[in-house]
């Protein structure tokens, strides 16, 4: 089946990388199904349903220093206040009398605020006496106190539908006493390359062949997402088998992504074959490296169909496939990543008309940030990613980069 949507000439354009992300975005659309998990099963799932608080975090009001629990109005505006301490409060051990004029409760971090209290003084200002808490004067109505349900009201929605449970969500739903929570089942991928030049590993290398390093790259990349992985190996460059192959991952899968094969070489069958078996969206990006980029669908899985240059692929998926699949997951909103600010430590050529993502070593040099690229750019140089810890993005109307000019640059941390 063919996009009807699509005519020569929306095909034949090129799309800015505002525009292809948007595009993906808006077209696909989460998966359906769910389980419940335990909560130590949960790092990095999504959540399906809201989380709500089934009562007030913290439960009581409690003390946020090691100090003197007592009544604001025994304190003196000018001097010094002499109280009588009555007793002491611990975490999980509350005291159980009341806090009266002129008395003062010695009190623990997180220990309930006992009756009568509305104060906390910490214990480092006063002075301890037999049987007495010397406090100065200075001190606030409420301070070093956290209220009831200051953290989570009971009844609110302590964390949303579409949110991807990290370390802090975990502590989160745990504080609610919540043991197994509603996520999204997980996303699957199939992944395979393309190319009679690739050798999978362990074989000799005939003439002419390179060792197959995409599907390593994308393995590695796709776990760190925590979706379901299907390797579906290396296919020749044969209609009849990249169909087959294509046609068996549509069947598996509710994403395919492929490496190379979206070009305009001869043997570049992708475009060609997703045309016959579903739905070309684009395939063709405005930027460097990675300009041949197949977005489209097979049967009811969404397809990314990625050039075969190793760092072209690292481009391609963490600017748009990365997000698609984010969206696909169930995970709402998808992250913005945001461009830093550094200053280029060397000069940079570039033409103006495409957007670029140089590899680049980001550091503080002289108390500012400062970027450097890591060497040759090519784009099938895996060196330079290993060696880099951000991307360095220039604009499509850039024209060049002077050392000290100031670079937007995107951190891996998070997306690689």
């Amino acid at each position: 089946m063919t996009d009807t949507c699509a005519t020569p000439a929306a095909e034949n354009r090129a799309l800015s990388a505002a525009q292809a992300r948007q595009r993906m975005l808006d077209e696909v659309v989460p998966i359906t199904g769910h389980e419940f998990v335990p909560v130590r099963s949960a790092l990095g799932r999504i959540l399906a349903a809201d989380i709500i608080a089934p009562y007030d975090v913290p439960a009581h009001d409690n003390s946020a220093m090691d100090g003197y629990a007592v009544h604001f109005s025994s304190l003196a505006a000018e001097d010094e206040s002499r109280l009588t301490v009555v007793g002491t409060a611990f975490a999980g051990n509350a005291f159980s009398g009341l806090v009266g004029q002129g008395q003062a409760v010695r009190i623990m971090t997180g220990a309930v605020l006992p009756a009568g209290a509305d104060t906390v003084v910490v214990q480092e200002v006063t002075r301890q006496e037999e049987g007495i808490v010397v406090i100065p004067p200075g001190q606030r109505l409420g301070q070093n106190t956290r209220r009831a349900g200051e953290d989570l009201a009971r009844g609110c929605v302590a964390l949303p539908a579409g949110k991807r449970i990290g370390p802090a969500e975990l502590g989160l739903i745990a504080s609610l006493g919540i043991a197994e929570v509603e996520v999204k089942r997980r996303l699957r991928v199939a992944f395979f390359s393309t190319g009679d030049e690739l050798a999978s590993l362990g074989m000799p290398l005939a003439p002419g062949q390179i060792y197959d390093s995409n599907r390593y790259t994308l393995h590695g990349l796709l776990n760190g997402l925590g979706v379901d992985v299907i390797d579906m190996g290396v296919v020749p460059d044969h209609p009849d088998a990249l169909e087959a192959t294509l046609s068996e991952a549509a069947g598996i899968a509710d994403a395919i992504i492929t490496t190379g094969g979206v070009s305009v070489g001869e043997a570049d069958f992708i475009k060609e074959i997703l045309d016959k078996l579903g739905e070309v969206r684009f395939w063709k990006l405005n930027i460097k490296p990675g300009r041949p980029m197949a977005f489209g669908k097979v049967g009811q899985a969404w397809l990314f169909g990625l050039p075969g240059n190793p760092v072209a692929v690292m481009v391609s998926y963490t600017q748009f496939a990365l997000d698609a699949l984010h969206r696909l997951s169930g995970m709402d909103p998808v992250p913005e990543r945001p461009l830093l600010e550094a200053q280029s430590a060397n000069a940079i050529r570039k033409q103006p008309g495409r957007r670029e993502f140089l590899r680049g070593t980001v550091a503080v040099v002289d108390d500012r940030w400062q970027v450097r690229t890591t060497g040759n750019q090519g784009s099938g140089v895996l060196r330079s990613v290993s060696e880099a810890n951000c991307f360095v993005v220039l604009p499509e109307t850039c024209a060049g980069i002077d050392a000290g000019d100031m670079v937007q640059i995107q951190l891996f941390e998070g997306l690689i």
